[in-house]
């Protein structure tokens, strides 16, 4: 499971992916790209996908799109971004 990686060590990179994506909707296919790690020992991607904070969107015929969830824009100010 995702979360079994310490927090000190997880945290910081999970807010840096929710605080880009927060900033505006992220093409799911940009972000993958960009996030998705093959490393088991670094999951960034798959722990902010199973703690909620954020989500893919279906967009008419544009796709899909990753927006920040209210518990991510939560995660966020906790954390002082």
């Amino acid at each position: 499971m995702a979360d079994e990686l310490d927090p000190v060590v997880l945290d910081p990179l999970v807010l840096d992916l929710v605080e880009w994506v927060a900033r505006e909707p992220r093409p799911y296919a940009e972000v993958l790209e960009i996030w998705r790690t093959s490393c088991p020992r670094l999951p960034v991607w798959e722990s902010a996908v199973e703690r909620g904070y954020v989500a893919r969107e279906r967009v008419g015929g544009n796709g899909a799109i990753m927006r920040a969830t209210p518990s991510g824009r939560a995660f966020l100010r906790a954390n002082g971004r």
